[in-house]
């Protein structure tokens, strides 16, 4: 297993060439519209609305994951916006969950 200091250069894959360079706070943001489009806030590309309980908590746990291992790592901005995806994401699900529970 790799220690947690070894890097790697990922080697490019074909395609995407128009892309812009992912980062940490792209990646974060792919991750929560993720769970906005699980939680059926947004619609996903296809214009679908689902509501996919399983997959939003598997990405608010992903996001705490990622929290625990990069604490003290990330810039202030970095935290700070990591910190905000998983607050609001954790509210609309129990929001979500709520609503569906009264439904029932």
């Amino acid at each position: 297993m790799a220690d947690d200091d070894d890097h790697f250069e990922a080697e490019s894959l074909p395609g995407g060439d128009d892309a812009p360079p992912i980062d940490f706070t792209t990646f974060i943001l792919s991750m929560s519209t993720s769970g906005m489009i699980q939680l059926g806030e947004i619609a996903d590309p296809d214009g679908r609305t689902t509501l996919d309980f399983d997959g939003a908590r598997h990405t608010i746990e992903i996001l705490q994951l990622l929290d625990r291992k990069t604490e003290g790592r990330l810039t202030g901005e970095e935290d700070r916006m990591l910190a905000h995806v998983i607050e609001d994401l954790r509210a609309r699900y129990l929001a979500r969950w709520q609503r569906e529970q009264t439904q029932v």
